[in-house]
């Protein structure tokens, strides 16, 4: 088989479609910093409400993600980008500037909207269009925009705030620059970003496979001539239609979801993108400024030590980028369920002794670093990859649904189960959970490294 080197022309396209991975994480993660301030604005006491401020965005995400199955297939890949796009445009700036907590919280989902959309269709596209020698190189790119915008927003957030005295009286609070403009700027930051992706994104091209299955066939050709060259093109092309011609009398439907010889692996994909929410990472980044402040930092710490776990996180992505090719997708789902996994217990037992302050800070680095060298990126890379083709769209629909799902119930249970259980129980349930996915990992998931994705098809269903 033909192994092309990336050329500037496919890394040029596969950085265009992760810029929907950087909007993701920017609109992600931005409230972790955002919250502390839109909270006393609003007026939100209870932990309900705290928790459904925090988690409506995911209410649009899974519906965007649940959309973008059957929007990806009717409309191609690309038009669902710039849909996303200028979603992220529109909502950012409205949410910034809402005056009403139920503005604020329409405009939330909103923007969710926007980041299902593009956390399905960004990996889906890169996938598509990438050489299976490079592909999970090129799909950990998607996760490095997205730990971009996280820190992006980290850093955002840390200088658009202003310094808080010590003991400042509610009142007085309330009326300060933080809480009456800096969490909108948090927020409207991404406007700009947002904006360019939508005019890049009117020139990229459209997925070789999408394009194939269209009968549009000189078109894929030039697009996988200009990403390897003129034999490689030639080689897809054939590949491709092969797989085309066996799915000819299938019917690409939900309901062939749920045939034997797909089930399974539409399961195995679903159960992946909980364990990853489930590993309690994203309670690090939403809900940062209570962690660090249940161990003892004050408010004007805080957001260095959030600045901090963005930055741990990007320099760990980096390192996942250069390896997942090389050391295999299963080995590095078991360490970073077992790492993240060893970081929690350790945390909660440190919340147990009483050891706050450094100690905690040293082991929620440790947990993100071993989450950005796995599960985060892995987990885009599996999904994007083990479906089979003429299902692909609408299994990756279902797996990132059931990741934003489980994303909802983490982030709005969190404020309740901390409540009921504390810092300590709460870690050791999410150490737990990621003990228990590595058990799962070790039996079900099977490796897909260095496979084209028709390899990958014809493996998965012949294991069914």
């Amino acid at each position: 088989m033909t192994k092309p080197q990336p050329t500037v022309y496919l890394w040029a396209i596969t950085l265009v479609a992760a810029m929907g991975g950087l909007l993701f994480g920017y609109d992600w993660v931005v409230i972790g910093g955002a919250r502390q301030f839109y909270e006393v604005y609003f007026h939100l006491t209870s932990e309900e409400m705290i928790g459904w401020a925090n988690s409506c965005a995911l209410v649009g995400c899974f519906a965007g993600s649940f959309v973008a199955g059957y929007a990806g297939e009717r409309f191609g890949r690309r038009r669902v980008l710039i849909a996303s796009a200028i979603l992220f445009a529109v909502s950012s700036g409205l949410t910034g500037w809402s005056y009403s907590f139920a503005t604020f919280i329409c405009w939330r989902i909103v923007g969710g909207t926007a980041i299902g959309l593009s956390s399905n269709i960004s990996p889906l596209y890169i996938a598509e269009i990438s050489p299976a020698t490079i592909r999970g190189r090129l799909v950990s790119l998607n996760q490095f925009a997205i730990v971009v915008g996280i820190l992006l927003a980290q850093i955002a957030n840390w200088k658009i705030a202003r310094p808080i005295p010590d003991h400042i009286s509610q009142a007085l609070f309330l009326q300060s620059w933080n809480v009456q403009y800096a969490w909108r700027w948090m927020f409207c930051a991404v406007v700009v970003p947002a904006v360019l992706f939508t005019m890049m994104s009117l020139f990229i091209p459209e997925s070789p496979r999408w394009l194939l299955a269209r009968g549009r066939s000189d078109e894929a050709y030039k697009v996988l001539s200009r990403v390897g060259g003129r034999s490689y093109a030639l080689s897809e092309v054939a590949n491709i239609k092969v797989t085309l011609q066996a799915e000819e009398n299938a019917q690409a439907s939900w309901r062939e979801l749920w045939l034997p010889g797909v089930r399974k692996i539409v399961l195995i994909g679903a159960a992946l993108a909980v364990l990853q929410q489930w590993t309690g990472i994203n309670i690090l980044f939403n809900y940062a400024a209570e962690v660090y402040r249940s161990a003892g930092y004050g408010e004007n710490d805080i957001l260095l030590n959030i600045v901090i776990t963005g930055a741990i996180n990007l320099i760990f992505t980096v390192i996942a980028m250069l390896i997942v090719d090389r050391v295999g997708r299963r080995p590095m789902m078991l360490l970073g369920c077992i790492g993240v996994g060893l970081s929690h217990l350790l945390s909660g037992y440190a919340y147990r002794a009483g050891l706050h302050g450094s100690a905690v800070l040293v082991l929620t680095l440790s947990a993100i670093a071993c989450y950005a060298l796995t599960l985060a990126p892995v987990t885009w890379v599996l999904i994007s990859e083990i479906f089979p083709n003429h299902v692909r769209s609408r299994a990756v629909s279902v797996a990132v649904s059931a990741l934003w799902i489980a994303s909802f119930a983490l982030t709005y249970t969190f404020p309740l189960i901390n409540r009921a259980l504390g810092s300590s129980g709460t870690f050791l349930g999410y150490g737990t959970i990621c003990m228990l996915g590595a058990v799962f990992v070790f039996v079900f998931v099977p490796e897909t490294k260095g496979k084209t994705l028709e390899e990958i098809e014809a493996k998965v269903l012949t294991s069914n």
